[in-house]
């Protein structure tokens, strides 16, 4: 698949689309004029996403070292977690899904009121699971949104016929299905950690199925603009394995995360995907930031995987949550930061280069990743000296994020009409 299924296009957007300027459309086909932070998807919901990112961390490392909890149905650990998936990653999976699909189905995106409808039941599932100590009325608030959320993705996908991307629409609904496990959990009706194991599947195979798509499409348009003689290997029956190898890895990991049967099968989806990623020419891409940050978070994919798997079968050795935050702050926190800024710079009429600020944005996430993992490794009086230090440089990120792309994301685009 093509560049062109993704929100990050430059100027890929169906012609409709760009005629359409900031205007969208009722039930019957009137034409509105919308808010600009309403037009696209990805204009509310990737502010939203960093902002929350930036501020939920330090809360959360707050929370820890003092004990405090909040008010809602989660103790402060499980907050922490689910508002890492289901707030921050939602906000990002939302923005990005939304803004795909004009691509995928040729037909207008969703904006105006049903965009802001979105997004009013986004900020409600965050303060319900923040402060509604009811489990089950938290839960309803806060299922209202993948609900919503997954509706609207499977009416594009039906509306416009584009079955080829079902399988992203049926990913999303499971990422909901996880949501309502995690509150399942609260009210002792869900095995312990199921939800999110459930949910972190879902979210490696996105990574892989997506990854696999952008990674080698902008790398291949990018090489061939400057007349590469190499450029990435095209889609073949090794992709195939590894994605399938993947797939069966995480479906194990979800159901039995403590077998050696997963532990082999989660090193070994790694190793595959190491070697899909060696295929794309990624050294080469060094000199454009914004293109190399995307070779980089499949890579931490791929190293979260064998690290996962590591940790089941020589605990001893690797420590369980240095490989979950490989995974959650390394591979999700990267390949977001990465789709965020192309798409916002792409979409909204720039140049998709990374400037001064964007390259300290990825370094940030890297660093703040490394120090996450590093943190139980090192253990002892310095654990949490590093886990506050890696916490508060990965939050950084998103709050530079918020600060550098927010006033684009307010702003018309410079060209042309998204």
């Amino acid at each position: 698949m093509t560049a062109t299924t993704t929100p990050s296009a430059d100027r890929s957007a169906p012609r409709a689309l760009r005629r359409a300027g900031n205007h969208s459309r009722d039930g019957r086909g009137r034409s509105f004029a919308v808010s600009t932070i309403l037009h696209y998807g990805f204009r509310p919901f990737f502010f939203l996403a960093a902002l929350y990112a930036g501020l939920a961390i330090p809360l959360w490392l707050w929370m820890y070292h003092s004990g405090y909890a909040l008010p809602g149905p989660f103790s402060g650990l499980d907050w922490h977690v689910h508002e890492m998936l289901f707030g921050y990653l939602a906000a990002v999976i939302a923005g990005f899904v939304l803004t795909a699909i004009p691509n995928w189905t040729g037909r207008l995106p969703l904006s105006g009121a049903p965009l802001a409808g979105l997004v009013v039941l986004w900020m409600l599932g965050r303060l319900a699971s923040a402060f509604v100590d009811a489990p089950v009325p938290a839960m309803v608030a806060d299922l209202a949104f993948p609900a919503a959320l997954a509706g609207a993705v499977w009416r594009e996908v039906v509306a416009g016929r584009n079955w080829r991307n079902a399988p992203i629409a049926v990913m999303l609904t499971l990422f909901g299905i996880a949501n309502a496990a995690h509150h399942g959990e609260e009210l002792g009706a869900v095995p312990d950690g199921a939800g999110i194991r459930m949910a972190l599947a879902v979210i490696a195979m996105l990574v892989a199925l997506i990854g696999g798509r952008i990674v080698p499409s902008f790398t291949r348009n990018w090489l061939a603009k400057r007349g590469a003689a190499r450029l990435p290997a095209s889609f073949a029956a090794l992709d195939k394995a590894a994605l399938a190898a993947t797939a069966v890895a995480v479906v194990l990991w979800a159901a039995l995360p403590d077998s050696p049967v997963t532990g082999f099968a989660l090193v070994a989806a790694g190793g595959s995907l190491a070697i899909r990623l060696s295929r794309w020419q990624g050294p080469r891409t060094w000199r454009q930031p914004i293109l190399a940050i995307l070779h980089l978070g499949y890579g931490w994919l791929a190293a979260a995987l064998a690290l996962l798997g590591l940790s089941i079968v020589i605990p001893a050795i690797v420590p369980g949550s240095s490989a979950l935050h490989a995974l959650t702050a390394g591979a999700v926190g990267t390949m977001t930061l990465a789709v965020m800024t192309r798409a916002s710079l792409g979409h909204t009429g720039r140049a998709t280069e990374a400037d001064a600020w964007t390259v300290a944005i990825y370094g940030a996430v890297t660093l703040g990743a490394i120090l996450r993992v590093a943190a139980p490794v090192v253990g002892g009086d310095y654990y949490s000296l590093v886990l506050i230090c890696g916490g508060g440089v990965w939050s950084g990120a998103f709050l530079l994020f918020a600060a550098r792309f927010g006033p684009m994301l307010f702003r018309p685009r410079l060209a042309s009409p998204d």
